[in-house]
């Protein structure tokens, strides 16, 4: 068999994240890693596994790779995926597609003219049961969509002295929670829906207005206790937390909470549909059940099983019922999609996965919403 032949860019937490489910595939083979500098890859290389250590550039001359994972700090998505698709290569980004709705347009268009696969990593689409709303939705099981509730909660940013990249807007963008996960959440919330945003008001809090910046890695402190001189205060202007109401083209409403800052809660995204015919409930960290909820019947369990869901959601399942699948089969399947289109040489005109397009609407979505945090009106979604 003769496999795609994959570099991959960036080896924080969601790069190596990529690469074991790329080597879940059949057709796809990961050949090299990329990295700021070429000592830093050979050393990520060495520990993962993966034949090829690279600087950027080194990659985009490597004739025989054909596509791209770029998994870098969001300030570098649009020049790196620009980059690889001007070198004839097809690429899957991380999200944020861009950190300017402006350069992810440009992605968009360039895309389309070069003809070549795109994607973003919207994968917690890839649930099965996620596919599942979408397809009970599409058959009219849920009926007219009366309301939507969503959720997206993490606490890795609880106390003052947690600190990340994300936190600096000149790395991650003017947003952080929303571009972050909250992004997932409306992505998904349109995907299963099939409803569109048409205008947002959205409240902004941030919790620790000052945080402790390690000066030093953090590794470098391991086995003692840091004191005050081990950090630096860094004024802090993103977000910690985000309260957004939505009105959407059906004329009907819904709100989204976001937040890095609850304690407990480690990735959990709770999604809730009502509409005329029953309520859907589903939450990210119990992926393999799904709520149903009727006004004149019994209330409904759906286990993930390929015996009980749709055909359409079967192609997401790979083991039986009761055998659980999460986080990490949602990158699998939604690359098993993406890598059958690169086998066929180009976009599909109505692609299953996300791709740049749903990049660019997840921008557009964000902008209105800083828009509304800094007007505090309703700002309608261009």
């Amino acid at each position: 068999m003769s496999k795609v032949k994959v570099g991959v860019v960036g080896t924080g937490f969601i790069g190596p994240a990529h690469i074991e489910a790329l080597r879940r595939l059949p057709n796809v083979e990961v050949l090299a890693l990329c990295e700021v500098t070429k000592e830093l890859a050979e050393a990520k290389a060495q520990q993962l596994g993966i034949e090829r250590a690279c600087t950027f550039d080194e990659l985009l001359a490597m004739k025989d790779i054909q596509s791209v994972h770029i998994c870098t700090p969001n300030f570098l998505h649009f020049k790196q995926a620009k980059a690889v698709l001007e070198a004839g290569k097809h690429v899957i980004c991380e999200k944020p597609l861009a950190t300017d709705v402006n350069e992810a347009k440009e992605l968009v268009e360039l895309a389309a003219q070069k003809g070549l696969v795109n994607a973003v990593h919207f994968n917690l689409r890839y649930y099965p049961l996620v596919r599942q709303i979408k397809t009970m939705r599409e058959k009219g099981e849920i009926g007219e969509i009366y309301s939507i509730l969503g959720s997206y909660l993490q606490d890795w940013l609880f106390y003052n002295t947690d600190y990340s990249w994300r936190l600096e807007p000149d790395k991650s963008g003017d947003t952080r929670a929303v571009a972050d996960i909250g992004s997932h959440l409306i992505d998904m919330i349109e995907y299963t829906s099939g409803l569109k945003i048409t205008e947002v008001f959205a409240d902004f809090n941030i919790i620790h207005k000052i945080r402790k910046k390690p000066l030093k890695p953090v590794e470098t402190y391991s086995g003692k206790m840091l004191t005050a001189e081990d950090y630096a205060d860094v004024n802090i202007n993103t977000e910690d937390h985000a309260t957004i109401l939505l009105r959407f083209d059906n004329g009907n409403k819904g709100s989204v909470t976001v937040s890095q800052v609850s304690a407990g809660r480690k990735n959990q995204l709770k999604l809730e549909i009502s509409g005329s015919n029953c309520t859907i409930a589903f939450n990210s960290e119990a992926p393999n059940e799904m709520w149903i909820g009727r006004r004149d019947g019994a209330n409904q369990l759906l286990m993930r099983d390929p015996a009980l869901v749709h055909g359409e959601v079967r192609p997401l399942i790979t083991y039986p019922g009761g055998h659980n699948e999460g986080f990490g089969d949602t990158s699998k399947q939604m690359f098993k999609e993406v890598y059958a289109a690169i086998e066929g040489g180009k976009q599909p005109d109505t692609p299953l996965f996300p791709t740049f397009a749903d990049g660019y609407r997840e921008l557009l979505i964000a902008e209105s919403i800083l828009e509304s945090t800094k007007t505090e009106k309703w700002t309608k979604v261009l």
